[in-house]
C-alpha cells in the first residue's frame, strides 16, 4: 500500500483538476451535460466491480450509504458549485468558499466524530485560510448573495459527505463504492441536464475532450483518492488539504492555458504548506 503521504499529494493534484475540467466544460454547449456524461460513463466503467461485489453480498446498509454519499459528495458538490459560478461567482472565489471546508469540518468534527483539533491543528486551519486568501487575491466580484450561498452550500454538501464517511465506515472497496455513488449522481444530474438543453452528448473533440478529463482525473482520480485518504487519516486532516487546491489550481492554469501566476499566489501557497504541515492528525486518531 502507497505512503498516506504519496496519496494526499495525488489527492490536491487530482481534486485541483476540477476547476479546471470546469474550464473545459465551460467552452462546451453545456457543463452538466459534460456533468451527467461524466458519471454515466464512469457508471459504465466500474458496474462490472458493482456486480461482482453484490455477488458476493453487499448489505443494503452500504448500498444506502453509498448512494448518499454520491448525492451530498458528487451531485450536491458538483451541482451547486456550478450554477454558482454560472451565476457569476469567479472561479478564484469559490475555490477559496470551498477552500473553507476544513474549518466547517474541524469545528464538526469535535462534537460529532470525537476528533479532538489540537492548538497546532488550529494553528494550520488559520494558516490555510490566510494563504488560499493571498494565493486567490480575495475578488468577490458582482454575483448575487444568492450565488454566494450556492457557493456555500456546495461546500456544505462535501463536508456533509465527508461526517458521515467517517461517523459510518463502510468496508465496500473502492471501485463499487465509487460504482454506487456515480449511478446516483447520473440519475440526480438527468434532470438538470434535461432542463438545461438536452441530454444528448455531442461528439466533438471538446466535449469529449471535457468527459474525459473528468473521468480520469476528477472522479476516479479525485473521489478516489479523498476516500483512501479519509480511510487512513483524520476528517480533519483530509478537509486541510482543501487549502492546497486553489494554487495547485492556478499552477495547472499556467501550465494549460499560460495564465500567469502573481507574487501573492506564491506566498499564499507557501503559507498553506506550513498550514497543512500543521495539521498532522493527533497521535492515536485514524
Amino acid at each position: 500500500m502507497l505512503p498516506l503521504a504519496i496519496l494526499e499529494a495525488g489527492l490536491v493534484i487530482a481534486w485541483s483538476s476540477g476547476f479546471i475540467g470546469a474550464r473545459l466544460a465551460a467552452d462546451t454547449t453545456s457543463v452538466f451535460l459534460v456533468l451527467f456524461w461524466r458519471f454515466v460513463v464512469v457508471s459504465l466503467i466500474l458496474v462490472p466491480w458493482l456486480l461482482r461485489q453484490m455477488r458476493r453480498g453487499l448489505p443494503a446498509r452500504s448500498l444506502i450509504l453509498q448512494s448518499v454519499l454520491g448525492a451530498f459528495a458528487m451531485f450536491g458538490y458538483l451541482a451547486l458549485g456550478v450554477k454558482a459560478i454560472e451565476l457569476g461567482v469567479p472561479v478564484g472565489t469559490a475555490a477559496l468558499i470551498s477552500a473553507l471546508q476544513p474549518i466547517v469540518t474541524a469545528a464538526l468534527a469535535g462534537p460529532v466524530l470525537q476528533e479532538r483539533v489540537n492548538r497546532s491543528q488550529r494553528i494550520g486551519l488559520g494558516l490555510g485560510l490566510a494563504g488560499v486568501s493571498l494565493a486567490v487575491g480575495g475578488s468577490l466580484g458582482g454575483a448575487s448573495l444568492w450565488a454566494y450561498s450556492l457557493s456555500g452550500a456546495s461546500t456544505l454538501s462535501l463536508v456533509i459527505a465527508t461526517i458521515i464517511a467517517k461517523a459510518l465506515p463502510d468496508n465496500t472497496p473502492l471501485l463499487p463504492s465509487l460504482a454506487m455513488q456515480s449511478i446516483v449522481s447520473a440519475v440526480l444530474f438527468a434532470p438538470l441536464t434535461l432542463l438545461n438543453g438536452g441530454i444528448f452528448p455531442s461528439l466533438g473533440p471538446r466535449f469529449i475532450g471535457a468527459v474525459a478529463w473528468f473521468i480520469l482525473f476528477s472522479t476516479i482520480g479525485g473521489y478516489g483518492l479523498y476516500w483512501l485518504c479519509l480511510g487512513r487519516s483524520t476528517a480533519t486532516r483530509v478537509g486541510s488539504l482543501i487549502y492546497l487546491t486553489p494554487p495547485v489550481t492556478m499552477i495547472w492554469g499556467w501550465l494549460m492555458f499560460s495564465e500567469p501566476i502573481t507574487m501573492s499566489a506564491i506566498i499564499g501557497f507557501v503559507v498553506c504548506i506550513v498550514g497543512v504541515l500543521l495539521m498532522r492528525p493527533v497521535s492515536g486518531q485514524r
